[in-house]
């Protein structure tokens, strides 16, 4: 059995929590963690959990919404802590006391009933990886924080059933924000994040690859609205827009399986 849940997605923190159960062990990863530690306690508690029972965090890249309390949380619970070199670098190579492990791209990770595989994805970080997640039976996708979908990437997401994806903006929003233009240029660009129009483009793509079901996540709380993301992804997968769940960046979602 897998099945997942954000803590909460957005520029204000991301985290999502990943569940594989085999022989009746369940394992537990986190994926990013850029909340404050009595933030992200009290949003693991509302999700039945506590933090001891973390197996193991990965950090995609190094900006401040998905790296967060991360060090403190792995130091404090004593949490093996995977990240690329490129992201160690980036945040200043700090002291983990052992508990770092470096991930790179396409190289799998075995973490009790879960099997992890991270994939570079273009995005502006030193070297930002996504991820697949799988336990043998279900794949889920988490592919956040990139300006496209290159052909490495799509190639990592097919068969999976699940991906949580971004869908950052909607262009006219935009344009039309107060954003300062440098901003709105590093946004929309081919390093930034992905428009509504983009996100429905990669799912359209992984439909007949074995994709089932899509969560929206990373939404900009100024350059985007739910419904526009879930008609926009609704419209890919041939479903109504109810049918797609929405990673907020207060509560993040509910418990879904993969």
């Amino acid at each position: 059995m897998l099945r997942f849940k954000s803590l909460g997605s957005g520029s204000s923190g991301n985290a999502t929590v990943v569940q594989a159960r085999s022989d009746a062990r369940l394992t537990h990863l986190l994926i990013d963690c850029g909340l404050g530690i009595r933030q992200l306690d009290a949003r693991l508690a509302r999700a039945g959990m506590l933090a001891e029972q973390i197996d193991a965090i990965f950090i995609t890249h190094e900006h401040a919404d998905h790296i967060g309390c991360a060090r403190q949380l792995a130091l404090r619970e004593r949490i093996p802590i995977w990240m690329s070199h490129g992201t160690f670098t980036a945040i200043g190579q700090p002291d983990f006391d052992g508990l770092l492990r470096i991930a790179c791209d396409a190289v799998e990770i075995e973490l009790g009933g879960l099997q992890v595989r991270p994939f570079t994805v273009p995005h502006d970080a030193r070297e930002p990886l996504q991820l697949t997640c799988g336990d043998g039976a279900q794949r889920l996708g988490v592919a956040t924080d990139m300006g496209h979908a290159t052909s490495h990437v799509l190639e990592h997401l097919a068969g999976c059933a699940t991906v949580l994806l971004e869908c950052n903006h909607d262009p006219q929003l935009l344009a039309t924000s107060s954003y300062p233009p440098f901003l709105k240029r590093r946004v929309g660009g081919a390093y930034g994040h992905l428009a509504n129009s983009a996100a429905a483009a990669i799912a359209q793509a992984l439909l007949p690859r074995g994709l089932r079901q899509v969560v929206a996540a990373h939404l900009s709380e100024q350059n985007n609205r739910p419904e526009l993301a879930r008609e926009a992804l609704a419209a890919a997968l041939g479903c109504e827009a109810a049918d797609i769940h929405v990673a907020d960046a207060g509560t993040g979602c509910g418990w879904l399986s993969a």
